[in-house]
């Protein structure tokens, strides 16, 4: 077994093409981007270093390392602050930081079924033990997240707010 096949080994998956041709977008930047491996993601810069030190700016794709048990929240944190793009999380939704995250976006994907992510190599990996959302802070990640629903990725569920 590859070291990135073993529980909590490695933080180094990629998101799949797929995804990305659902969503029909383009990114201004990929902040937790990989030093080597696939860059597929449609966008014009990649930050994959201390991306929580640096100032990110336009739409973002976020596909953080996953971590330990809180790993997430200064991810989640930092992206909402920015409140511009989609990040990708697992759907543990009975995790705090997973409830921070749901009440602070203005719209959640589903994907339907299990997501292979890529391995280092480019192999596809195999199922992973849960499923993945995808979250949009503000209305360029609501509208893609729109339009991957309308092209079959999953399920989206837009934020009501009482006017």
């Amino acid at each position: 077994m590859s070291h990135w096949e073993a529980t909590g080994k490695s933080d180094e998956w990629y998101t799949p093409k797929f995804v990305f041709d659902a969503l029909g977008c383009v990114f201004d930047v990929d902040v937790a981007a990989p030093a080597v491996g696939p860059l597929h993601v449609p966008c014009s810069a990649f930050l994959s270093a201390n991306s929580l030190d640096h100032e990110w700016h336009g739409f973002v794709w976020m596909n953080p390392p996953f971590g330990g048990r809180n790993g997430l929240e200064p991810w989640l944190r930092k992206f909402f602050l920015h409140g511009n793009g989609i990040a990708l999380v697992p759907d543990r939704t009975s995790a705090p930081w997973w409830h921070f995250m749901a009440v602070n976006a203005d719209a959640l994907l589903f994907i339907n079924g299990k997501v292979k992510f890529i391995r280092p190599d480019g192999s596809t990996g195999d199922s992973p033990s849960n499923g993945t959302v995808l979250t949009a802070a503000g209305s360029r990640g609501v509208a893609a997240l729109d339009r991957a629903a309308k092209n079959g990725l999953g399920i989206c569920m837009v934020r009501y707010v009482d006017a």
